[in-house]
């Protein structure tokens, strides 16, 4: 099986040397992802949307992920992030761990990272993405 690397225009991805996502071995895996917002929720809000969006991308859903790790500079933060993330996986809540670390800018407060299993995506109300480019 061909890997197969989704880009998002996120401005680390080319900083870095990085992609969004890589499809192998019959998984999604998806990097560290911030998002845009002026506090938790609304970045992890902004992070969920560029992760579904990488998801559809790579022809998955989030309804199909398995593993998802939150790391926060402040696991005080994490609590008021909790209905979200209910909502983004539903019915299907995957494996997770948080983890309390600093991150690349300071202006960040959460990154989320996912596995999901590659192959058909559900549709749904949360199968919608706008891209942030």
């Amino acid at each position: 099986m061909a890997l197969k690397r989704i880009h998002s225009g996120g401005e680390f991805e080319g900083k870095i040397g990085y992609c969004r996502a890589v499809v192998a071995g019959g998984f999604v895996h998806v990097a560290g992802t911030v998002g845009q917002g002026d506090d938790v929720v609304g970045q992890c809000a902004s992070a969920l949307e560029i992760i579904k969006g990488a998801l559809i991308e790579a022809g998955t859903s989030i309804e199909n992920a398995v593993r998802v790790n939150y790391y926060l500079p402040d696991a005080a933060e994490f609590e008021p992030c909790w209905p979200l993330l209910r909502d983004a996986f539903g019915a299907n809540p995957p494996a997770a761990t948080m983890i309390e670390c600093g991150l690349i800018d300071p202006k960040y407060r959460i990154e989320i990272e996912v596995t999901a299993l590659a192959g058909e995506r559900a549709s749904g109300p949360r199968d919608h993405w706008t891209s942030p480019r």
